[in-house]
């Protein structure tokens, strides 16, 4: 997503923002305890390291008073000929340079996890995310473009509660309300004691997101697991569906055995099988193509492998939403349909830095929301 593309998707349904689920909030839960024990883990790390470091620092201090005697006394050989002990010597010289080094190693593992405990390392941001199942659907023209992969995020972004999300238009806007920084919004409406004189002060800063800059994907083929397409659209549910698949291809006439799993992919409408012995997959993929009966009729579908990919590397950047503001502050005096009013026709003001606005949405205090940024297809 370019850094000035940004689209802006309304929080829940008409009604207004809504709660997360209990599954995103308990997803939420679990991944805070995962970052409590991966940094409880590296402070363990950190700890072993600094013993360790103070250990190396302190026989060096005990190497030096070594070395110091071992120069009178290699002054003292080098006038007797003494040759046996001035190989001694030189050993306990190698010996104190690769303390030496390896003191330097301990320092500078001490410092990563300084910083991967205090900063914000990407290396724990990656093991948060979640898997995600995809399926390539086209087709590579180029050859060149087989280890391409074209990235499309998609942002969630949390809102507290007593927030507003505002998207306008033209980018020099937003950046004249978060410049002003502080704004007062006037509040004329019925459901107020006195609405001629009600006004409420809110905060504009702006939103800032981590996108992917750079992502590689490590690709398996799984060597028990076929992929089934091409099926044809027939009046019956998914598991009946399923139930006739697995029955064909768990008999060993026709090229299969025993099924261990299946599961429809939804985004593709094709179906993952995988067999509870090897060698089946193989010979299946190698036919391509395969007649299956299914109800009343015979019907060609297609036999492919299954393809599985870990992520291996991910980078991430800091990116600015050139049109959007986040606004602070946001008591809760009027209903959140009359103060997502009142804030947009505030901010559509030219007299007030204000300019047209393509989208807001408003979170009342005591709830959360999320907004969700994805590229602009515009």
């Amino acid at each position: 997503m370019d850094s000035d593309e940004e689209s802006f998707i309304r929080l829940g349904p008409e009604d207004g923002p809504q709660d997360p689920g209990p599954e995103s909030a308990e997803q939420l839960r679990r991944e805070i305890e995962r970052c409590k024990e991966v940094y409880r883990v590296l402070q363990q790390d950190h700890a072993k390291l600094q013993v360790a470091k103070e250990a190396a620092e302190q026989r060096t201090q005990e190497l030096k008073k070594e070395e110091e005697l071992l120069k009178i006394f290699e002054q003292q050989l080098s006038l007797n000929g003494d040759e046996e002990r001035a190989q001694q010597i030189f050993a306990i010289k190698e010996e104190n340079n690769r303390l030496r080094q390896e003191k330097q190693v301990l320092k500078n593992k001490v410092e990563e996890l300084k910083k991967r405990v205090l900063g914000n390392d990407t290396v724990m941001m990656q093991s948060a995310l979640p898997e995600k199942k995809m399926i390539f659907m086209g087709l590579t023209v180029n050859k060149e473009d087989m280890n391409n992969l074209m990235l499309t995020p998609q942002i969630h972004y949390p809102l507290p509660g007593g927030s507003a999300l505002i998207t306008f238009e033209e980018a020099k806007v937003a950046q004249r309300i978060i410049e002003m920084r502080e704004h007062t919004v006037e509040l004329s409406c019925a459901e107020l004691d006195e609405p001629d004189q009600y006004r409420v002060r809110v905060q504009a800063v702006p939103v800032d997101i981590l996108l992917p800059s750079a992502l590689e994907v490590r690709l398996s083929q799984r060597s028990r697991s076929i992929l089934v397409s091409e099926l044809p659209r027939l009046d019956i549910s998914k598991e009946a569906l399923l139930d006739k698949l697995e029955l064909f291809f768990s008999k060993t006439k026709n090229g299969g055995s025993e099924v261990e799993s299946r599961e429809f992919l939804e985004d593709s409408e094709q179906v993952v099988l995988t067999f509870t012995e090897d060698g089946v997959a193989e010979p299946l993929i190698q036919r391509g193509h395969i007649q299956v009966p299914i109800g009343k009729g015979k019907y060609k579908i297609k036999i492919s492998p299954c393809m599985c990919g870990d992520i291996s590397n991910l980078q991430l950047q800091p990116s600015r939403c050139p049109r959007t503001v986040l606004l602070l502050g946001i008591p809760d005096v009027l209903s959140a349909e009359s103060m997502q009013d009142a804030l947009e026709i505030h901010f559509q003001k030219g007299s007030r830095g204000g300019g047209e606005v393509d989208a807001l949405a408003y979170v009342p205090a005591g709830r959360t929301g999320v907004a969700v940024f994805a590229e602009d297809s515009g």
